[in-house]
């Protein structure tokens, strides 16, 4: 038996954006259908700066006859280094025999599928309309939310804020030459929202660094950054105001400082949930009711989504004989056999 090693180069150039975005609505649709089993994923804390994490997302997904457990450390201080702050492999199984078909790269997983989940809830719930854009940080989540919001919609004008401000100048730079417009450098993150109608925060933040009186009418954001329970980028004054949308319910309530900070504070229950993404796709959950209310998408990243772009890649790989494949276990130890 041969397993696929896909590296960071197989996995973004055998997966386009539009690919990872049909795989990711196809993944919670099967979410919200029930034919999953995803335990929330268990989290070691490491000393030092705040965020500095192990994880360890196990998941499985019958209709994708996969079953598999991505192991991703997330370092905060990596940003503006060399490298990325998620590092890690996605492993996928097949349930037919427990044969580990694929190692996938977690860092090109990572941000493939969480921009490309960020997409499928912004088509379902951003104004038809919306194309101004605001991006809040400026790493490897705001170019890959960049290429999904310009799928998804038609984006006529991008700004972006970051801290340090040299990081904005270099992507906007960067994403100027490749879109042919040009990204505008903001002084503030108020600047940077204010009038527009998308906004997604990708931030290694602690605290808020998005507020509700900041964002306009008919708003839809993005937040993409924090993951744990005393984290957020976002204010209690906008999630309260807002129409709350999660990857996963279960998720949302036992990860989300956005979601528990205000409800510790009184000032939302779980009712405040209208649903999770997987029902909007499956007409479970309703979407957007008004041009004029903020919807807001809370991603936290689930484990399904991982593996089933790691099935992805695997099916891919296979189908056009592109990849590292190598012998790991398969037979009895000892035997013969390939």
């Amino acid at each position: 038996m041969k397993t696929l090693i896909a590296d960071q180069k197989l996995v973004t150039e055998i997966v386009p954006m539009a690919d990872a975005v049909a795989v990711m609505r196809r993944a919670l649709t099967l979410l919200d259908e029930g034919d999953v089993v995803m335990p929330l994923r268990s989290m070691l804390e490491l000393p030092g700066e705040p965020g500095t994490v192990i994880g360890l997302m196990p998941s499985y997904m019958g209709g994708l006859e996969a079953v598999g457990v991505k192991v991703v450390a997330a370092f905060p201080a990596n940003f503006g280094s060399d490298y990325d702050t998620h590092q890690g492999v996605v492993l996928f199984f097949d349930t037919e025999r427990g044969l580990l078909r694929a190692i996938v790269d977690a860092t090109s997983v990572t941000a493939l599928r969480t921009a490309a989940v960020s997409g499928v809830a912004a088509d379902l719930l951003a104004r038809p309309d919306a194309g101004d854009l605001a991006l809040i940080g400026a790493g490897t989540q705001a170019t890959t939310h960049l290429q999904v919001m310009c799928a998804v919609r038609h984006v006529r004008r991008v700004r972006v804020f970051s801290v340090p401000e040299s990081g904005a100048h270099e992507f906007a730079e960067r994403e100027s030459a490749r879109l042919g417009m040009t990204v505008e450098v903001c002084a503030g993150a108020r600047e940077a929202v204010a009038g527009v109608d998308l906004i997604c925060t990708v931030t290694t933040a602690q605290e808020p660094v998005l507020f509700g009186e900041w964002v306009s009418p008919g708003a839809h954001v993005t937040a993409v950054g924090a993951y744990t329970p005393t984290t957020r980028e976002l204010d209690s004054d906008l999630v309260v105001g807002a129409r709350l949308y999660a990857d996963r319910r279960e998720s949302l309530r036992a990860e989300s400082g956005e979601f528990l900070i205000p409800k510790g504070e009184g000032l939302i229950d779980d009712g405040h949930i209208v649903g999770e993404i997987g029902e909007v796709l499956t007409g479970k959950a309703p979407a957007r009711t008004s041009p004029d209310e903020i919807t807001l998408f809370k991603s936290l990243g689930i484990a399904i989504e991982d593996l089933a772009m790691a099935q992805h890649v695997y099916t891919v790989a296979r189908e056009r004989g592109l990849g590292t494949w190598v012998e790991i276990g398969g037979h009895h130890f000892g035997s013969a056999g390939s």
